[in-house]
Order: C-alpha cells, then sequence, then structure tokens
C-alpha cells in the first residue's frame, strides 16, 4: 500500500502504532473499509459507500460479486435508504462509491432513492472519461437518474457540514468538515490510507494519482491539524483520533 516504507521504518512506530491501529493476526497495519453518518439538525448525510453487492470487481476476489451485509449494518445503525437526504462522495474510486446504485431486476438503481449525490466536479470530469467498471455501475447511473449534483471543492452541504479540497490522491478529492459547539471533526476519505502516514506523510499510497502533491497535501493537513482537538475519521484507520505533535513529529492519538 505504501511503497515509500519499510518494515523497520514502521517498527520505529509500534510503540504508538499497537494495539489500536495494529492487526495481530496479519501483524501489520490496521485497515478497514467504512462509511460514515451523521445527523445534522436538517440533514441525514453517508459519507462514501464501500464496495457494494454483485458487481463486477475480477481484480479482488474479496470485492466480486459480493453479497455483503452493509444495508443491514446500516439499518443496525438506526438508518434506512429512504432515511438519507445526501450521499457524499469524497472521491470516486471502488471502495467508495459501490453501494451508491443497488442490483434492480438486471438494473443499476440509486441505493438511497431521496438522496441527492453531491460529487465534486473536478472529480467527475476525471472519472467521466475513463473506461472503468466502478464509474458505470456506481456513479453514471447516479447521473442518469439525476440524483448526482456536482459541486467545487469548497460547496457547504448545511450550516454543519461543508466540503474541503485535499487534492492528490486523485484530481478532485474533498475532505468533509463538520462543526458543531462541541468541536469539529473531519472525514477525511482517502488522505491517509494509515495510520503511520501522521508520522510519515512523505508516504504517498500505491494508488495515489499524483504521490507528490498528494504528500504535501497531506503534510499540510497534518501540521494544521495537530494538537487542536479536531476529530479525524478516515476512510481507512480502524479507529478516529487526534493528530498530536510529539518529539518534533506527529502521532495519531485514538478517541
Amino acid at each position: 500500500m505504501l511503497p515509500d516504507s519499510t518494515a523497520d521504518a514502521v517498527a520505529r512506530h509500534h510503540r504508538w502504532l499497537r494495539p489500536h491501529f495494529w492487526d495481530e493476526a496479519t501483524n501489520d497495519l490496521g485497515s478497514r473499509i467504512q462509511s460514515f453518518v451523521v445527523r445534522t439538525p436538517r440533514t441525514t448525510v453517508l459519507i462514501d459507500t464501500c464496495v457494494g453487492n454483485d458487481k463486477n470487481r475480477e481484480g479482488s476476489a474479496l470485492w466480486h460479486m459480493r453479497r455483503g451485509s452493509f444495508l443491514d449494518d446500516l439499518a443496525a445503525a438506526g438508518v434506512r435508504p429512504e432515511d438519507v437526504d445526501v450521499v457524499v462522495c469524497t472521491h470516486l474510486h471502488v471502495d467508495h462509491v459501490g453501494w451508491n446504485t443497488r442490483l434492480v431486476d438486471g438494473h443499476w438503481v440509486p441505493t438511497f432513492p431521496r438522496a441527492t449525490y453531491v460529487i465534486p466536479g473536478e472529480e467527475w470530469e476525471y472519472w467521466r472519461h475513463e473506461k472503468d467498471d466502478c464509474i458505470a455501475d456506481s456513479v453514471v447511473p447516479i447521473v442518469e437518474a439525476g440524483r448526482a449534483t456536482l459541486v467545487d471543492a469548497r460547496h457547504t452541504i448545511d450550516p454543519w457540514l461543508g466540503f474541503e479540497p485535499s487534492p492528490g490522491h486523485t484530481p478532485g478529492h474533498v475532505c468533509v468538515r463538520l462543526r458543531t459547539k462541541a468541536g469539529e471533526a473531519v472525514f477525511s476519505g482517502d488522505l491517509m490510507h494509515r495510520v503511520v502516514q501522521v508520522a510519515e506523510p512523505q508516504w504517498s499510497s500505491r494508488f495515489c494519482y499524483d504521490g507528490k502533491h498528494a504528500a504535501l497535501t497531506r503534510r499540510g493537513f497534518i501540521e494544521r491539524h495537530a494538537d487542536t482537538g479536531t476529530l479525524v475519521l478516515a476512510a481507512h484507520f480502524p479507529r478516529p483520533g487526534y493528530i498530536v505533535r510529539e518529539n518534533g513529529g506527529h502521532r495519531f492519538q485514538p478517541a
């Protein structure tokens, strides 16, 4: 995932990576694929939609024609598809848009029938020209159904929730900031893939469109949020937490 990393360099951070951000079963950095639900006084928002079911993903045995429990899990959290007002796509990679649609009578239809799907316009302009299965089955049907709204990278969803540009991983990647009286939170998408990148922001993932740009964006984010008490919820981190300064560098502190 992080081509510039080494086992020895990661091991230097074991003191704080373990146990919260480490999978002992695989003896590797912990990773998840997850969505987030945000309820503001006005809006029920779903941020990113994971992998999806019934989709042709021949490059991944775990994802190919998947029959996962996403909608049941969402219901267990108290949210039915018809309850969602807004679906946010931080970017249009396969593991962030899959449940945008579901298969009904042989056709891909919006999973969340009332929702507006909010997509960064620059992201769509890039991906619309790519021959990609996930765009064809998880994004194009949303656009064709008239459910997509293309916005700029500083779009405001409601008084509590809005976009912030964070390009590099993809051309139009955005973070989503939540502002409350109790403090702020940022849903950072794939700005960072593994928790160790908080300490080693120069390590970009092998899936980054522009690794150098992604590293600059990541470093700026880390510096800006260190010791601020802002809760960071990254799509692939095992748990949310806070960026803190330590010994001239940074680490991630679990919430």
